[in-house]
């Protein structure tokens, strides 16, 4: 390999972040300060690497997003929770009924109308993230979507949806996580 191919990857990976709708990862952002101003639960899920960046996400709007507002005077922390964080869960109700359920039966025992899901898929179309979105959307809960360029049947569910226009993986998932830090830090640093 040579750095003509680093260069290239660079620059691709930068025309796949100049091309994110930020008028979105506003609304994105409203509805994410909507969530916790109305004491609302916030849901996050996805596969492999798009639950890493769930966990990563989750993980700096528990923490570090809510610990800045507290420390700006404001009263009530982020309710959120990766569903891809049990795994003894997750492997009872793969086993006990099927992948495709892992998402929507967590969902049914926590969620109620008003809350909020966020799902990462790079396809769009992995049928666990698919029933979860389905379900959250019939159940009057607002969804939200950050998925490649495939779209998917998950990107006509959600009622917010960033569509990466890129195939790669790696750019997918690399924007991805960019755009969940734009909503923490949107915390921690701008709101």
């Amino acid at each position: 390999m040579n750095q003509t191919y680093f260069q290239a990857y660079l620059q691709q990976q930068k025309a796949v972040y100049d091309a994110i709708p930020l008028d979105t990862v506003e609304r994105i952002i409203h509805l994410v300060k909507q969530c916790r101003e109305e004491d609302r639960q916030l849901f996050a899920f996805g596969n492999g690497g798009s639950a890493s960046n769930v966990s990563h996400f989750i993980t700096d709007l528990g923490k570090s997003a809510s610990d800045s507002l507290l420390a700006r005077g404001e009263s009530n922390r982020f309710r959120c929770m990766s569903l891809n964080e049990n795994l003894s869960w997750i492997t009872a109700l793969g086993n006990d009924y099927n992948y495709e359920d892992v998402y929507l039966r967590q969902l049914q025992n926590y969620a109620r109308p008003g809350d909020l899901v966020i799902t990462l898929s790079v396809s769009g179309s992995s049928p666990n993230v698919v029933k979860a979105v389905e379900w959250a959307r019939d159940n009057g809960l607002i969804t939200v979507a950050l998925v490649g360029g495939k779209r998917g049947r998950v990107a006509d569910l959600a009622h917010e949806v960033i569509v990466i226009n890129e195939t790669h993986y790696g750019r997918v998932e690399d924007a991805q996580m960019t755009i969940c830090h734009m909503i923490c830090y949107g915390f921690i640093e701008a709101y």
